[in-house]
Formats: C-alpha cells, sequence, structure tokens
C-alpha cells in the first residue's frame, strides 16, 4: 500500500515502535512516500546539511528538505543530518519495494528504436542540455507545494514500466501519460521557471522543463506547441503549451516526468487519482 503524504506523518511514529523506522532518539518527521519512485519532505534547523545514502540532498533556508528514492532503490535508506553546531542524527528508512509493469510498443520507425550515427550525436548533445535543466538547484519554494494534473485524461502509460520497443528492451518508462486530444491545453503542475523550452528533440519532440526548486523539475514531452520559453515564470496552473504527438510518439499523448535532480520520481505519487 502506497500511504499519503498526512496518513505518513502520522504513521511514522507508529512504525517506528514496529521496527520499520529505526532510531535511538525520537523519530525524524517525514511527509510522503517511501518507496520506490518516492518523494518524502522534512524539516530540520537551519544550516543542517542532508544526505540520503551518503548523497547530498536538497534543503532550503528554512531546513525543509526533500527525499528521493529511484525506481530500483534497495529495500533500506539512511537518512543522516548534520546540524549546523555538529551535532549528527540519523534514521534507517524501509523503502516500499514495487512491481513494475512491462510496456510493448510495435511498429515505431526503425530509427526511433535504433538511432544512426547522426542522430546518437544529436541524442547525446540533446541529453546534455537536458541534464544541464535538471541540475538546477534554485531556491524556488513552489516544491513543497501540493502538485496538480497538468492535463486531463486516460492513463496509458505508467512510471517504471520496463519497455519493449519493435520487440526489443529498452529503458523503463520514466513517467506518466496523459491520453488527451492534439491541441489540449497544458497547465502547470506547480509554480516554477522554465529551464528548457525546444520544439524539437529527438525522442521528446516539443520539450519543456519546469524548475519548481531544490532540484525537483518537471518534464512535459510531446508538444505540439510550446508557449513559454526558457526563464519565463508560471504560478500554478499556467498555460504551458499545447499537447501533441511529436517525437517518438505513437499518438497524442503528454508525457509528464518528475526528477529530483538525476533521480527519476513517479508524478502521480504527488497528485490525487485521476478524476474519472
Amino acid at each position: 500500500m502506497i500511504l499519503s503524504r498526512r496518513m505518513l506523518m502520522v504513521l511514522l511514529p507508529l512504525l517506528a515502535g514496529a521496527g520499520f523506522v529505526r532510531r535511538a532518539q525520537a523519530v525524524i518527521e517525514l511527509d510522503g512516500h517511501l518507496t520506490q519512485g518516492g518523494l518524502a519532505f522534512g524539516r530540520t534547523d537551519a544550516g543542517s546539511r542532508v544526505t540520503l545514502d551518503g548523497n547530498k540532498m536538497p534543503i532550503a533556508g528554512d531546513g525543509r528538505f526533500i527525499l528521493g528514492f529511484n525506481r530500483d532503490h534497495e529495500p533500506h535508506a539512511t537518512l543522516s543530518i548534520v546540524h549546523a553546531g555538529g551535532k549528527t542524527e540519523g534514521q534507517d528508512l524501509a523503502i516500499a519495494q514495487r512491481k513494475f509493469d512491462i510496456q510493448r510498443i510495435d511498429n515505431l520507425p526503425k530509427n526511433q528504436v535504433e538511432p544512426n550515427a547522426e542522430e546518437l550525436k544529436r541524442i547525446k548533445a540533446e541529453q546534455v542540455r537536458i541534464n544541464a535543466a535538471r541540475a538546477r538547484d534554485s531556491d524556488l519554494p513552489y516544491a513543497f507545494e501540493p502538485f496538480e494534473w497538468p492535463a486531463l485524461g486516460p492513463i496509458s502509460g505508467v512510471y517504471g514500466s520496463q519497455r519493449i520497443l519493435n520487440g526489443q528492451p529498452r529503458a523503463p518508462h520514466f513517467g506518466v501519460d496523459i491520453a488527451a486530444p492534439r491541441g489540449t491545453h497544458l497547465k502547470a503542475p506547480a509554480g516554477g521557471i522554465i529551464s528548457l523550452a525546444d520544439a524539437d528533440l529527438f525522442f521528446t519532440g516539443g520539450t519543456v522543463i519546469i524548475d519548481h526548486g531544490h532540484g525537483l523539475a518537471s518534464l512535459f514531452a510531446h508538444m505540439d506547441k510550446l508557449a513559454v520559453k526558457e526563464g519565463d515564470k508560471l504560478e500554478k496552473g499556467g498555460y504551458v503549451g499545447n499537447l501533441g504527438a511529436t517525437g517518438r510518439a505513437t499518438g497524442p499523448h503528454l508525457h509528464w516526468g518528475m526528477f529530483l535532480f538525476s533521480t527519476p520520481i513517479d508524478a502521480q505519487l504527488l497528485v490525487p487519482p485521476m478524476p474519472s
């Protein structure tokens, strides 16, 4: 069972007594999803340093911090906080393991599965730009606010699915796909700054990345129209552009991916269930 953020805040002290969260002192309160592909939020003293499994995690000036767990994270994680005065506290976290779907997609153009040398060169250059946009560690506050669906429609692809493209195993799918009519207006799921806007990337076609702050970013792919440019600021619900079928797509849909720096996060864990 995946816990809501509110439920997790209530249950963490209880789980500590049951052996799921172990620490000699009081439990560090976390709010979120301790699961593969999940995010968890916490708060500590300003000026502290937070690490997860030895990796530095983003922390705001007021002490709020974010933890991100990748698709294949092991069942346990170690949270450590070093306070400004030098005091250290730690906690073992139990990370729920998930079973991911297998998704087969056939009849894709051959070069969309087996790019030639020139196309591979282009793909690598585009990935450098994507990586740079995701590497931003701004102090924008939107990462800590509730998120909303950027579009409504049937979910045609989910986070973590193993992709079999034209019969060949490829990287997992790191996003949620929302099927909707071409031209559907897309909204910012939370406020942020546009860190990348390109109408023609090889795999993702019309692509926008929104920096929500402290390493948390949304990626919109396969857009027909971009209504923003790099550096633009959006509030939650702001118009980003139109849904399409550009890049490697078999039909109109929005691919919404979320990342904590380079860690792919399951966007569905941050929003309510899709309305029917």
